[in-house]
C-alpha cells in the first residue's frame, strides 16, 4: 500500500488531522523489524504447522472433500485455501492491535510523533500500512509453501496473493479501530475469542455443509469465511461471480475500520 494510496483513503474523512505522510511510519515500522525479525517472521510457521500435520496427516484418513465447484480435492488442497486466509488475518491483527497497543499505551511513541509534521490520520494510515504488509508477506511465504506441496493448480492463483492483501487490509483496519477502544492486556482476551472461534469454524478444516442450517448463516456472517471462499476459489480455479460479494464485505470493513480508527486516534491523541 503506497502512501498515496492511504492518502487517497484519508481525503474521505474530511475533517482529520493529515499530514499526507504514512509513508514515514511504514520506512520507521521497516527499520525496526530489522533487530526483531525473527519475531516478525515467526507467525508464518504456525499454518505451515497445520497443513503437514493435518493436511499431510490427517489427510491420509479423511481422504477427498468437495471442492468449491464440487469436483473433488485433496484434503491438504480443501484446508490449505482456508490457513492461507488465516495467515493474512494473523499478521494483520497481530501488528495492528498487540504492537499498535503498547506504542499507544506504554511507549507514548504516537504523543512523541505529533511533535514533528505528523497527525492522527498519518498514524492510523501508516500503521494500517504496516500489518497490512505483514499480513501479505506472511501470505506470500505461505503461497510459497503451498506450490511447493502441489496444491496450486490454476492460474486464477496469480490473484490469490492480491486478495489477500485486501483480506490483510479489512482486518488491519478493523483491529486498530479495535484496538483503540482498548483499556489493558486483558482485555485482549477478547481479541483471541474473535479470532480463535473464526479459525477454527470459518470452513478452515470443514465444509460448510456439515453445520447445521443456523450456524451455517452465524458462519457466513463471519469475516474469515468470505476470505478462505475467496482463497479456496482462486487456488482452485472455481472462480464464480459470488466472488465480487466476498471482495465488497472486506471493501465496508477497510472503510469503516480505517474511518473509526483514524477519528479515534484524533480523539485519544489530541484530547
Amino acid at each position: 500500500m503506497t502512501a498515496a494510496g492511504l492518502g487517497g483513503i484519508a481525503r474521505l474523512m474530511p475533517g482529520t488531522n493529515y499530514a499526507g505522510r504514512p509513508g514515514v511510519l511504514l520506512e520507521r515500522s521497516a527499520i525496526v523489524s530489522r533487530r526483531g525479525w525473527l519475531a516478525f517472521v515467526s507467525g508464518f510457521f504456525e499454518p505451515v504447522f497445520y497443513l503437514v500435520a493435518m493436511g499431510q496427516g490427517l489427510g491420509s484418513l479423511v481422504g477427498t472433500l468437495p471442492g468449491p465447484d464440487g469436483s473433488p480435492i485433496s484434503y491438504a488442497a480443501f484446508i490449505a485455501p482456508g490457513l492461507l486466509a488465516a495467515s493474512a488475518m494473523n499478521g494483520a491483527v497481530f501488528d495492528s492491535t498487540y504492537n499498535v497497543f503498547f506504542k499507544l499505551k506504554y511507549a507514548k511513541l504516537y504523543d512523541a510523533m505529533l511533535a514533528t509534521p505528523l497527525g492522527p490520520v498519518d498514524i492510523a494510515l501508516g500503521e494500517i500500512g504496516w500489518a497490512l504488509i505483514r499480513g501479505g508477506l506472511y501470505a506470500l511465504g505461505f503461497l510459497s509453501v503451498m506450490a511447493g506441496f502441489g496444491l496450486l493448480v490454476s492460474p486464477w492463483a496469480l490473484l490469490a496473493l492480491p486478495a489477500a492483501l485486501v483480506v490483510a487490509f479489512a482486518f488491519a483496519a478493523v483491529g486498530m479501530a479495535a484496538t483503540s477502544f482498548m483499556r489493558s492486556w486483558q482485555d485482549f482476551d477478547l481479541v483471541t475469542l474473535a479470532i480463535l472461534p473464526m479459525f477454527l469454524f470459518s470452513t478452515t478444516f470443514y465444509p460448510l455443509s456439515v453445520y447445521p442450517p443456523v450456524l451455517q448463516t452465524v458462519v457466513q456472517c463471519l469475516p474469515l469465511y468470505h476470505a478462505v471462499e475467496l482463497m479456496r476459489g482462486l487456488t482452485t480455479g472455481a472462480v464464480h461471480v459470488g466472488m465480487l460479494g466476498n471482495l465488497a464485505y472486506f471493501a465496508v470493513m477497510i472503510v469503516l475500520g480505517v474511518a473509526v480508527a483514524a477519528r479515534r486516534l484524533d480523539a485519544l491523541l489530541l484530547r
